[in-house]
């Protein structure tokens, strides 16, 4: 498809926007720290908005759809409209490199990586293993221990920081 000039335009500024639109429940991050936002394109006189869910049974998809809506409307891109693609399923690698820093600022341990080099997902178990340590994001102390599969969301676990006590949370590869 060749997108015309002006098109171009409107989406690169819907990209702008869209990095200003955060997760309800990570508000570190932004939709595109995310990764979520597939891809901005022109439809019709409007724009389609392809966002990918962090899971399918994510409670916070109808609220990301409506902000991003909401957003790009307020900022006179619109008419837009949403379209789920779930797949291929999101994966913590789509997670930007800013992401993963503002995880870490915001006291989040950030995910490593989910794929291998050569593209291959392997299936991992993650037990209670003693020998999984994470870097705390408050003091950077690797003694920490698990103490909770569960953090407040489903894709966080719940961490200690031996040396300076404090809990953290542990975006988890997906």
């Amino acid at each position: 498809m060749v997108v015309a000039t002006g098109d171009a335009v409107r989406c690169e500024q819907a990209w702008a926007v869209l990095d200003g639109v955060l997760d309800p429940e990570v508000p570190a991050l932004s939709v595109c720290d995310l990764g979520i936002v597939r891809e901005v394109r022109p439809d019709g006189n409007g724009l389609e908005v392809v966002l990918t869910p962090t899971y399918s049974g994510c409670p916070a998809t109808e609220v990301i759809e409506q902000n991003v809506l909401a957003a790009i409307n307020a900022a006179g891109l619109g008419p837009a409209h949403v379209t789920l693609q779930r797949a291929p399923a999101w994966t913590t690698d789509w997670i930007s490199e800013a992401g993963r820093r503002k995880l870490a600022e915001y006291g989040i341990a950030p995910p490593g990586p989910a794929a291998r080099a050569d593209g291959a997902v392997p299936v991992r178990f993650f037990g209670r293993s003693p020998h999984l340590r994470l870097a705390c994001p408050r003091c950077g102390s690797d003694n920490t221990e698990r103490l909770s599969a569960f953090g407040s969301t489903a894709c966080k676990a719940l961490y200690r920081c031996l040396s300076c006590q404090e809990p953290f949370e542990h975006f988890k590869p997906i």
